[in-house]
């Protein structure tokens, strides 16, 4: 207790801490979701601002023109996939659809069911035993609609955040007590740091896994294969519980065609994650953050309890973040950095706030 307090004001001020931690742990809890939201948007503008950032060396333009350059031509590589292959993925997938039965009967019949079809009848007539048709369809539609907004307002929200990046740091840190900023400061640009080499090694793990995928899918005739790497490419993001997902699937299709064809296929979903994890994993945690594989995994199933599967998506990316905080707070592993790192540091955030 400070000498200058009397015993009475100290258990004033005790109350009064205690009493603000609980309102803003319950102000967390209710605005989650949108914190979420939040950080996901900051998540694509770090994307987003290292593109315009490389666009800007490039060609040696302004920074607002930069930024609308790489989102040109970030929407128009979009567009160009979406033309080449987003009719034959759609197709590709629609035909799973329609083989959901065969495939179910499949495993159903290789997992010792004897009437797998009917399995399933009873297990979806249990979930949606107290709904009715409107109500489910009233609900998916919700479901979409709210997704197709949330999803606008990610992209907006991140555009905004890479057009002025500095005068929205600038502005949190002023939120701040003046002693605060300059620590705040340097995990701001070691959570910066982490998360944009992170990003860059996930979408090259990302385009590898997709493309092996479907040309060893390809290779062993198994259909939709299109489709299936496509898949395995998205879900690539979220780490082990990805690979799983976009697995079943393609191991289903092989069981159709017998025992053999899906162990070969559950050998080459093997094969491709060893590859990803001893070649590409090595690379972006030494430079990036070293997450142990069963930090990840508690990792995804403590975000996914408190966010939803928006949690489990973005679990990776999260971690990523507490880890730089534990290390640069508590550890003080942060603040070391080298004086050519922090010119860099300084030189790029004058550079993005020049318009």
């Amino acid at each position: 207790m400070p000498a200058n307090l009397r015993p009475a004001d100290f258990s004033f001020r005790l109350v009064l801490m205690a009493a603000a931690l609980v309102v803003a742990g319950l102000l967390f809890w209710e605005l989650r979701h949108l914190l979420l939201l939040v950080f996901a948007a900051v998540l694509l503008a770090i994307a987003l601002t290292a593109f315009t950032q490389l666009i800007k060396d490039s060609l040696g333009t302004g920074w607002a023109l930069s930024l609308l350059v790489a989102t040109l031509v970030i929407a128009a590589a979009a567009a160009g996939f979406s033309f080449l292959l987003g009719s034959r993925i759609a197709g590709e997938i629609t035909q799973l659809a329609e083989r959901a039965p065969e495939l179910a009967v499949s495993v159903g019949n290789w997992l010792g069911l004897e009437d797998p079809l009917e399995w399933l009848e009873q297990q979806a007539g249990r979930v949606f035993r107290n709904f009715s048709l409107l109500s489910e369809i009233s609900g998916l539609s919700t479901v979409i609609y709210s997704g197709l907004i949330q999803t606008f307002l990610v992209v907006a929200g991140a555009i905004y955040l890479a057009a002025r990046p500095r005068t929205y740091r600038q502005g949190f840190l002023k939120l701040l007590p003046h002693r605060w900023r300059s620590e705040a400061a340097k995990v701001i640009a070691s959570a910066t740091g982490a998360l944009r080499v992170w990003l860059l090694g996930q979408f090259l793990a990302m385009i590898t896994v997709g493309l092996a995928t479907t040309l060893g899918l390809l290779a062993l005739g198994i259909p939709s294969a299109i489709a299936l790497g496509f898949l395995a490419g998205v879900l690539e993001f979220v780490p082990y519980v990805g690979a799983v997902l976009s697995a079943a699937p393609a191991i289903a299709l092989g069981l159709v065609e017998g025992p053999t064809r899906a162990l070969l296929v559950l050998g080459l979903y093997f094969a491709i994650q060893q590859a990803e994890g001893l070649l590409l994993a090595p690379l972006i945690q030494r430079k990036a953050v070293d997450l142990a594989p069963a930090l990840a995994i508690f990792a995804i199933v403590a975000f996914g309890i408190v966010f939803g599967p928006m949690g489990v998506v973005l679990a990776a990316p999260l971690t990523v973040l507490s880890v730089v905080l534990v290390k640069t707070l508590w550890l003080q592993e942060g603040g070391d950095r080298s004086g050519a790192e922090a010119q860099a540091e300084r030189a790029d955030l004058e550079s993005s706030a020049g318009s």
